[in-house]
């Protein structure tokens, strides 16, 4: 099977290619410029990868959906989500290999992606939100389920997070772009205290129209909820009830769901 990763320019040219069966890598001896984005592309579509972007990110098993993903080279303030280090310097390793079988099998956090963007309708897992902070970048959806879980600061690499902007009605869908079967749900809270305040609860509804609500505590580490399992294709974080606490910045910094493919 034929796998490609370009870099193409603002002009939609292409500047660094490599392509190979089943595993490529590419090496790109040049600082990227405002504009570029990386392009990888899969002779079939539907199809699992593993895939490293960058050095700084971690490998991502992901589900490419239609065969080719875009991720635009973020600069600016789309930059402070990411480590200082990330994408830049002259010389950058990109990676990307057909998912084993026993990669593919394994139960797993199937909400992790730190290669989701806002427009990605291709690279699954993905994450949106009715609100995010200001609109801000390090408080966008994406951030809660990049893997990065520091929460005892906020604004800033490494303790990004989804904000809701004093939002009480804020919900944030996660799509799997398959089936999936799920059976456990971990939540990371912001837990900047006291600038930070939480929820006391959440719900979530699953695409096969099934519901859980779980109880949420004032705590920094992982808060862990078992259910029956699932099959579905998405999931919508929603009811978000703030505790009773002086501050009005409840946040997440992230979310995972456990299980296997359907």
């Amino acid at each position: 099977m034929s796998l490609c990763i370009k870099i193409i320019n603002s002009q939609d040219e292409t500047i660094d290619c490599a392509e190979g069966e089943n595993e490529v890598f590419l090496v790109h001896d040049s600082e990227y410029q405002e504009g570029d984005c990386l392009v990888v592309e899969c002779s079939e579509a539907n199809k699992f990868l593993i895939l490293q972007l960058d050095d700084t990110i971690s490998p991502t098993f992901a589900y490419l959906k239609n065969g080719r993903y875009v991720f635009a080279i973020p600069f600016g303030e789309n930059r402070i989500s990411y480590s200082p280090r990330s994408f830049l310097g002259t010389r950058h390793l990109l990676y990307i290999r057909l998912a084993s079988q026993e990669e593919i099998a394994v139960r797993k956090n199937l909400a992790f992606n730190p290669l989701d963007t806002h427009g990605n309708q291709s690279l699954f897992p993905h994450a949106s939100a009715n609100v995010e902070t200001r609109g801000e970048a390090v408080f966008a959806a994406r951030n809660a389920i990049d893997g990065l879980k520091a929460n005892t600061f906020h604004g800033e690499w490494p303790f990004s997070s989804w904000g809701i902007n004093r939002n009480p009605d804020a919900e944030l869908k996660l799509e799997f772009g398959r089936r999936v079967k799920l059976d456990e749900a971990i939540f990371y809270l912001r837990a900047d205290f006291p600038h930070d305040a939480w929820w006391k609860s959440a719900a979530l509804h699953f695409s096969d129209g099934s519901g859980l609500t779980v109880d949420l505590k004032k705590e920094e580490t992982a808060q862990s909820f078992h259910f029956e399992s699932k099959m579905v294709e998405w999931v919508i974080l929603d009811t978000l009830i703030k505790a009773e606490d002086p501050s009005p910045f409840p946040a997440l910094t992230q979310i995972e769901f456990y299980g296997t493919e359907a």
